[in-house]
């Protein structure tokens, strides 16, 4: 198993905050914000990790984060000129995952609970996460039947089938980098990973795990403080780095 955090994006609704350094690089309490989501990972075990940037905070990247050494991993750099979408990040990442399995996060999402179990035992098929939500048409949603099983995903739906929201964690096996090459530009232009989902949910793999612990998106103001509220309250006492 590798991962993959995605840390592109010009952060618009955090200006002027994001005017001289990356949204993922502001900081939550006592860490800068990508430190959540790398003890997400590191705390599962992975070792090898790909670090995917705008092209105008490489350099903050690599001098904050180094090569991994300090932290026990190896870190992997690559450039995302332009959002383009999140299953791009399964692209770029083709030579890097070599053929293995891959675990996905956000760089600005920032959970209480610790998905340890979840990736380490992962096998085969894609396993994504839901959170019962006030606001579900603001992300990708889930649809479950009466058993909890997982009938429909959709991006941003303007009439949402259930509060399910889909957070920026993602495990898929090796099959994902093709299925990637295969999805479509959404009318937004992007390659939506919500296709992704789709494409595993038609395979009859895609595993759906619902949790209750705190989320933050920390993508606006807002959240920015209630991400450092979690953090000071609860989340500094149990990382990794």
């Amino acid at each position: 198993m590798k991962g993959i955090i995605l840390s592109g994006g010009s952060g618009t609704r955090l200006r002027p905050l994001t005017k001289i350094t990356s949204k993922q690089l502001l900081p939550i309490y006592n860490r800068p914000m990508i430190f959540y989501p790398l003890n997400t990972l590191i705390k599962a075990g992975i070792k090898d990790i790909l670090i995917i940037v705008g092209p105008e905070r490489a350099g903050d990247y690599l001098n904050l984060l180094g090569s991994g050494k300090e932290f026990g991993v190896k870190f992997t750099y690559e450039i995302q000129d332009q959002p383009r979408g999140l299953a791009e990040a399964f692209i770029i990442g083709e030579s890097f995952l070599d053929g293995e399995d891959v675990t996905l996060i956000l760089g600005d999402n920032i959970f209480e609970d610790d998905f340890t179990e979840a990736i380490t035992s992962f096998e085969k098929g894609g396993r994504i996460f839901a959170k019962e939500v006030p606001d579900p048409e603001r992300f990708g949603v889930v649809e479950f039947d009466d058993a909890m099983k997982a009938i429909s995903v959709e991006e941003k739906p303007k009439q949402p089938k259930s509060h399910f929201a889909l957070p920026g964690l993602y495990i898929y096996d090796n099959r994902v980098v093709q299925f990637a090459k295969e999805v479509l530009p959404s009318e937004r232009g992007e390659l939506e990973i919500v296709d992704l989902h789709q494409r595993y949910l038609e395979l009859g793999e895609l595993d759906v795990r619902t949790f209750t612990g705190e989320w933050i998106d920390a993508g606006t103001f807002e959240s920015l403080f209630a991400a450092n509220r979690l953090a000071q309250e609860k989340l500094h006492k149990n990382l990794v780095i």
